[in-house]
């Protein structure tokens, strides 16, 4: 049955010219892509790190090389390639090739712990990981306990050239010390990976749709994670979902001039993976890789050299950069396109990031299991209002009950999904899957959203973080957009501990701003904006609140008071 204004809302008050879905058998596979990409700009500058350019016809080179070496290896169709590297260009060639090769890509966050390192490792049945040597000690640390056959280890310059990658490497490993000591005699090093694939037929895999790409892992936050299974088909979805999205702005680009993604975020998160390399790199573009975005004037330093078009990004990001004192030495007036995803944009955030740059924040909403994109505001939209925008081309989005039927426009319920880019379950987890599905395709977010008349969707907050005291629901979200009225909290964070009178009781965790701050403006404030079952019983300063590598808060952590450091919370 054809998707209709009548019963999807959204459908109404697209951007005019908007596709109401989108035609995904233009490609059968992720492969082909990128070999067409590959073919079509091979003279264009695909990716920049450290000054260093690196063309599409390198691209294609050093990844047909290494694809060649994997199959040298005997790694063969289907099996699983762990990668465990931060921004750099070793990445895009080392996804390219695993693809190239038949095998499948299992995403890996750098900065793991052995324990979580171990877990995906066999979880995934990775037979080999391509690592950077920042991160050897702890694969070292775990690597008897796994079923890895191979290990290719990069350093930080391998792709700069002799000198310049002679000297990163020195800077990295002797001057800065940020490679700790480890011994893998039996791995093979990156360049001389690529030289053992030069010259070598590389033998095609007949790919299709079907065939698995990508391992991605949750972030398990809630619990162990669990890998969701994306096939070819589901990322080429979301890569031409967000490409007719973001149509409207690009479309001011000057005739013939490559749109440049900023690469902040890490490559590894699926955010980035699919909204700025795979897109980036379907439409042609340049995407300027910066490995640690913490790093704030080494980050701007970067953005400085380009003129940047696309900028995706979280609320802490954007934040980070508006304070710092050389955010206004980036060029920001190329910038067409600021996206907002992983935590919610806070309102002032998107205010003085529109007032500085003059780009608004389209805010957008997604999840590992979509690919990721699911909704966004649109590109050339107004006012920011802090909802995650409409359904992308194709996708269906409705808020359900707890027994999986639709609630009406207007309340609350649980966000439910569907679309070409779900994936087609979790890894070698059919129970997990069947829990969060419902009848016809559709897929249970675990996060709580209203529908508006006109098919925008606001969150209000995930299911699992729900807050119920004396049997009143409290979302978190809400406690935490109150106390950040508050001059003097730069962030903070609200989470369930348990009470023995209410079940459980509101528990804030706080970074200061302002050292003068004290937990009684804080209880004073609360007062007057919360009833008194939201209000928090017990709050907490610290210096930093722990989270994810994209910025997102790591609520399950929070609930142990030794997760967050203790101190006085001044910030950075």
């Amino acid at each position: 049955m054809a998707i209709t204004a009548a019963d999807r809302p959204w459908l109404g008050h697209y951007p005019p010219g908007m596709p109401a879905a989108i035609d995904t058998s233009q490609y059968r596979s992720l492969v082909e892509l990128l070999e067409t990409s590959f073919s079509q700009y091979a003279g264009r500058k695909a990716c920049s790190f450290m000054g260093c350019d690196f063309s599409y016809a390198e691209l294609d080179h050093r990844s047909r090389e290494l694809a060649a070496c994997f199959q040298c290896l005997g790694l063969r169709r289907g099996e699983r390639i762990a990668v465990m590297l931060p921004n750099i260009p070793q990445y895009p060639v080392t996804v390219a090739a695993i693809l190239r090769a038949g095998c499948v890509v299992v995403n890996v966050n750098p900065l793991y712990t052995p324990r979580e390192l171990e877990h995906q490792l066999n979880d995934s049945g990775a037979s080999a990981i391509v690592v950077l040597e920042n991160f050897a000690a702890t694969l070292q640390a775990c690597l008897a306990r796994t079923g890895l056959r191979q290990v290719l280890l990069c350093a930080m310059g391998d792709m700069l050239g002799l000198f310049k990658g002679a000297l990163v490497n020195h800077v990295v490993r002797r001057v800065r010390r940020l490679v700790p000591a480890y011994a893998l005699p039996q791995a093979l090093r990156f360049n001389t990976a690529l030289a053992c694939g030069r010259g070598v037929k590389l033998i095609r895999p007949a790919l299709g749709p079907d065939d698995p790409a990508l391992l991605q892992y949750t972030g398990g936050t809630t619990g162990i994670a669990k890998g969701a299974l994306l096939l070819h088909r589901n990322l080429i979805a979301n890569v031409l979902q967000s490409e007719a999205w973001n149509a409207p702005a690009l479309r001011r680009l000057a005739p013939g001039e490559p749109v440049c993604y900023a690469c902040a975020l890490p490559l590894h998160h699926i955010f980035a993976f699919t909204v700025s390399m795979m897109l980036c790199l379907r439409n042609g573009g340049q995407f300027v890789l910066i490995p640690n975005p913490r790093d704030l004037p080494a980050t701007i330093q970067e953005l400085a050299r380009h003129r940047i078009h696309i900028f995706p990004a979280v609320n802490t990001l954007f934040k980070a950069l508006l304070a710092h004192p050389d955010f206004d030495r980036v060029d920001w007036s190329h910038l067409l396109v600021s996206v907002g995803g992983g935590m919610a944009v806070q309102p002032e955030v998107a205010q003085r990031w529109l007032e500085r740059t003059g780009s608004p924040i389209c805010e957008g909403y997604g999840l590992s299991e979509a690919s990721p994109s699911v909704s966004c505001n649109p590109v050339l939209g107004g006012e920011f209002d802090g909802s995650i925008g409409m359904p992308l081309p194709g996708t269906e989005m409705m808020c359900v009950d707890e027994a999986g039927a639709e609630v009406a426009s207007g309340r609350p319920g649980e966000i439910a999904i569907r679309g070409p880019q779900l994936m087609v379950g979790y890894w070698q987890q059919p129970e997990e899957t069947a829990q969060a599905m419902l009848p016809r395709g559709w897929f249970r977010t675990g996060d709580i959203g209203v529908m508006d008349e006109r098919g925008y969707f606001w969150l209000v907050d995930r299911r699992k973080d729900l807050i119920l005291v004396s049997g009143f629901k409290v979302y978190p979200s809400e406690v935490e957009a109150v106390v950040a009225e508050l001059p003097g909290v730069l962030e903070c964070a609200a989470v369930g501990m348990p009470d023995p009178h209410s079940g459980e009781a509101v528990k804030l965790w706080v970074v200061r701003r302002d050292l003068q701050l004290d937990e009684r403006q804080i209880r004073d404030h609360c007062r007057t904006r919360l009833t008194g079952y939201k209000r928090p019983r017990r709050i907490e300063f610290c210096s930093e609140l722990p989270k994810n590598p994209i910025g997102k808060v790591l609520r399950r952590r929070l609930r142990d008071a030794d997760s967050c450091q203790p101190g006085a919370g001044q910030a950075q």
